[in-house]
């Protein structure tokens, strides 16, 4: 059976979604993971869970580890790309049967030093850079935003990335990871005593907030 292609696609570490060709259940897995991707990065946590859950529920019809690993290492490379890590605890009891590059990428994830080879390519060349021109490069706008959350981790993100990573995710009306790099940036605003820029930034979340009332 043709192995699954998911939404890592959003990571960077697989590249295409399942082909029209694939089996119903692997359709539906992709096509549910997708959803779940717009509800969360969206906001929307009710939209977001049923959809999570028939993921979940679809690629476990065959119990293999690497392609569950899969759906959970979408789900973590999201959380961290919107500021919101949470040690990507659902990939763990994955992890022993789960393939080598998936093992890379959660360590990755989680802040270890793995080498440059083993990153997907399209997080692979701002990683080592550290550059915003290379962030800027990369086309799929969730895979931006994470190479971005990676570098703000190890402390090597160049302070224009923030802005960079605040149209993007406005660009994309993705609520959740816009509000997060917001606050960021107000807050490395805010210790570099720039009280005007901090607060502009405030008051655009405080705009965003209020419209989801």
């Amino acid at each position: 059976m043709k192995r699954l292609l998911l939404l890592l696609a959003a990571a960077g570490l697989l590249s295409a979604c399942a082909a029209p060709s694939s089996p119903r259940w692997l359709l539906e897995t992709d096509a549910a993971l997708n959803a779940w991707r717009e509800a969360w990065l969206g906001g929307d946590e009710r939209v977001a869970s049923h959809e999570l859950a028939l993921a979940r529920r679809e690629v476990g019809r065959g119990g293999d580890a690497t392609l569950m690993a899969r759906i959970e290492l979408t789900v973590c490379a999201a959380q961290v790309a919107s500021l919101a890590a949470n040690g990507c605890s659902p990939f763990q009891p994955l992890a022993a049967d789960a393939g080598a590059s998936e093992n890379a990428y959660a360590a990755w994830l989680a802040g270890a030093n793995i080498a440059a080879e083993q990153l997907p390519a399209v997080q692979r060349r701002a990683w080592q850079s550290g550059a915003t021109a290379d962030l800027a490069a990369i086309a799929d706008p969730l895979s931006r935003l994470l190479a971005a959350a990676m570098l703000r981790q190890s402390g090597r993100l160049p302070d224009d990335a923030h802005a960079l990573a605040i149209d993007t995710a406005a660009e994309q009306g993705w609520r959740r990871p816009l509000l997060a790099w917001l606050a960021a940036d107000r807050d490395r605003l805010l210790a570099r005593g720039e009280d005007a820029a901090a607060a502009e930034r405030q008051r655009r979340i405080e705009r965003i907030v209020a419209s989801g009332r």
